[in-house]
């Protein structure tokens, strides 16, 4: 006979135990020889050791797999506790980037998405340009948090220029954090989608996953990371040279823009279009080019894209 502690690390109990301990006590039903006690991130097991040894490693890959679909139901733990099988979703299908946390599969939906992850592979500097609703933020996040998850890189760093981050952004409330937070939300929002909120926290706590405007990016090499830019065509030349000159050993940069909205004063102080002229003959970098039939979003968003590039088409014209 003989004690084991198990320590929960990277889930939050309750998904393991259930609500009023239903699962955890479908656990200790598929191990009715072992005496199970748990209190809050530790599982004390009681008995013979290669029992004990077995539930240790049959609760490896329930964890594995809540970590993997972020969804753990009764089928699971007896399918993964009972027979020792973690396949009950297909882990086989390379489309598949990570499951969010609803358990719906992230994966392309497109030809260009699909050129995308091809590139990544291949790249370390990456150009995704086009409209609105083509997913080419969300995207680059699954690619940056898969990379994370599959140890591949120790941090993702995110980024946007914070576009008036000048007089306007010192009469908005709070400290520096919270005046720069609605610039960076849509990156919160993907994340969130993805990651677990306990997940999440880790990670942002012990600087795994780094959040900030493009100013602060200066000064700073960046290794070891998938690091996007997004919202670029509101970086001007000077401010995309900066950040691409961040890039150290062992990282993958990921620059996400669109044309069409660029929030500058002076639109002609966007450096995205010269930036990508620019390089676009260096090996190592990629372009990728979205347009209306790539996005995702709502059916009514490719129709009002249309309309305002046919409008812009008559204007210059004119």
């Amino acid at each position: 006979m003989i004690e084991k502690i198990i320590y929960l690390d990277g889930i939050d109990p309750i998904n393991l135990y259930g609500i009023n301990n239903l699962k955890l006590e479908k656990i200790k039903a598929i191990f009715p020889k072992l005496k199970i006690i748990a209190r809050g991130h530790e599982i004390k097991v009681m008995g013979e050791a290669d029992a004990v040894k077995e539930f240790e490693e049959r609760i490896e890959l329930l964890i594995n797999h809540f970590n993997r679909y972020h969804n753990l139901n009764e089928e699971n733990i007896s399918d993964i506790l009972g027979n020792g099988n973690s396949s009950s979703l297909d882990e086989n299908d390379d489309s598949v980037l990570l499951y969010g946390i609803t358990g719906k599969a992230v994966k392309a939906r497109t030809k260009h998405q699909q050129e995308m992850i091809k590139d990544f592979r291949k790249n370390d500097l990456l150009f995704a340009v086009g409209p609105a609703g083509t997913g080419k933020t969300y995207l680059a996040i699954a690619l940056a948090v898969r990379a994370l998850k599959n140890k591949e890189v120790k941090r993702i760093i995110l980024s946007r220029p914070a576009v008036e981050a000048g007089e306007r952004l010192g009469f908005l409330p709070g400290d520096m954090k919270e005046k720069l937070d609605p610039y960076l939300q849509a990156l919160y929002d993907a994340l969130n989608d993805m990651l677990p909120f306990k997940k999440l926290e880790e990670y942002t706590q012990k600087g795994m996953i780094q959040i900030a405007p493009l100013a602060f990016m200066r000064g700073r090499t960046l290794e070891d990371a998938v690091v996007i830019l997004d919202e670029a065509q509101n970086a001007s030349l000077n401010q995309l040279k900066m950040f691409l000159t961040r890039m150290g050993e062992h990282s993958k940069f990921i620059v996400t823009g669109d044309i069409t909205q660029i929030d500058l004063p002076n639109k002609k102080d966007s450096g995205l279009v010269i930036t990508q002229k620019m390089l676009k003959n260096i090996k190592g970098i990629a372009m990728i080019d979205f347009d209306a039939d790539d996005i995702v979003r709502h059916k009514l968003v490719r129709q009002i894209v249309n309309a305002y590039e046919n409008y812009t088409e008559k204007k210059l014209k004119e």
